[in-house]
């Protein structure tokens, strides 16, 4: 399994960007898909993920309303469109993936990981 993240930046407040996630090695029917993100100091955190079963999309409070997780099963590739972007939007952004197994179904993914994109937006 191979996650790449592209499409990252730096963008003024209140821009749009579009993060991707090239996968390999795995489709998605069985996978949880997600986005995390990781401000200088601080946890990582949960931005968006679709589950691994019924394919039910989640968000993090602070970004419902900007950001929308997508998914391409023909290309391989998931997305995070991120519009009205604010400074404290800043952080490297990992991509994320994990297989259902039995009677686990994750919501968000934590088995397999991108290698981080900056995303920095200015004020």
């Amino acid at each position: 399994v191979q996650l790449v993240e592209s499409g990252g930046g730096l963008v003024q407040t209140g821009g749009s960007l579009r993060l991707s996630c090239a996968a390999s090695g795995f489709t998605f029917d069985d996978y949880a898909l997600g986005w995390f993100r990781q401000a200088p100091g601080k946890g990582r955190q949960g931005v968006s993920c679709i589950s691994s079963n019924d394919r039910r999309t989640w968000y993090t409070d602070s970004v419902k309303g900007r950001f929308t997780i997508s998914e391409d099963n023909a290309k391989n590739m998931f997305y995070l469109e991120m519009n009205n972007l604010k400074p404290e939007d800043t952080a490297v952004y990992y991509c994320a993936a994990e297989k259902r197994s039995g009677s686990y179904y994750p919501l968000c993914p934590h088995e397999y990981w991108g290698q981080g994109i900056q995303v920095t937006v200015s004020s």
